[in-house]
């Protein structure tokens, strides 16, 4: 299966690890296909019921490319990935983590209730995973790599997102840390914070009209709840290498409205 990118770019020889590629309405997919129209070498991530679909997604992508079986809270998942990936790509220079979820009891209104058992699956997928996914990665990340994780601004309690809305909030820290414990090795770590995009992933979340409409009237730009694209573009920027004293950043693409009150 060809990873070849289709030209010069951005990302012009970039070896990159995406996950999170669940429909072509996904923030993942574009990122992955952005990224391959500026030249990058592109490998997903996938599992479980989730990995035909994954599949198919990547032959709809401007080159079609390799899927790896990957399960973050599968320690056997994640000690074979370095020698997937390095079989496919033979290194990397950037991992992209899409990676979220929450049982329906720690979503909606029934943040009181939630078990610790459903929080702390939450936390170990949305949050503890990056730093899984990208400790496991390291044989693989040269100097100069880039890791940036998709997140969704925990500054805020939002109405329904409950036990999510925490995970973020730790993922924010984990990146933070991870960024401090890199910077040796001149990996940087970042995040970028969308507003509402109406994925699969928000369409699971009770209540998600609510935060939709949030974001069609309150931002100073106009936001557009279907259009991932500028959100994997600034994805696109943080891999590449014009912000190289970039790390433990969070960058807002949510049409402004995490800095304003309206």
């Amino acid at each position: 299966m060809s990873t070849e990118p289709k030209g010069g770019g951005l990302l012009a020889g970039k070896r990159l690890l995406v996950t999170g590629v669940l429909s072509d309405a996904s923030i993942a997919f574009h990122v992955a296909r952005i990224a391959q129209q500026e030249g990058a070498h592109v490998v997903l991530t996938s599992f479980g019921r989730a990995l035909p679909i994954t599949e198919a997604m990547a032959e709809r992508l401007p080159a079609p490319a390799p899927v790896i079986r990957l399960d973050v809270t599968d320690q056997g998942d994640l000690d074979a990935l370095p020698d997937a990936v390095a079989e496919r790509l033979g290194g990397l220079d950037g991992i992209v983590h899409s990676i979220a979820f929450a049982p329906r009891s720690a979503l909606g209104g029934a943040f009181l209730e939630t078990s610790w058992q459903d929080a702390g699956t939450a936390l170990e997928v949305s949050a503890y995973s990056l730093k899984a996914l990208v400790t496991a990665c390291l044989p693989l990340l040269k100097e100069g790599s880039s890791v940036v994780g998709l997140d969704f601004d925990a500054a805020l309690a939002w109405p329904g997102y409950d036990w999510m809305g925490v995970s973020k909030a730790a993922l924010e820290s984990v990146t933070r840390y991870l960024a401090m414990y890199l910077g040796e090795r001149r990996v940087r770590v970042n995040l970028v914070a969308a507003g509402m995009v109406r994925t699969l992933a928000a369409r699971s979340i009770p209540g998600v009209e609510r935060m939709e409409e949030i974001w069609r009237t309150r931002p100073p730009l106009a936001w557009d709840v279907h259009d991932p694209e500028p959100t994997a573009k600034a994805c696109a920027v943080l891999l590449s290498d014009w912000l190289p004293a970039t790390t433990g950043e969070i960058l807002h693409v949510d049409g402004g409205l995490h800095a304003v009150m309206t």
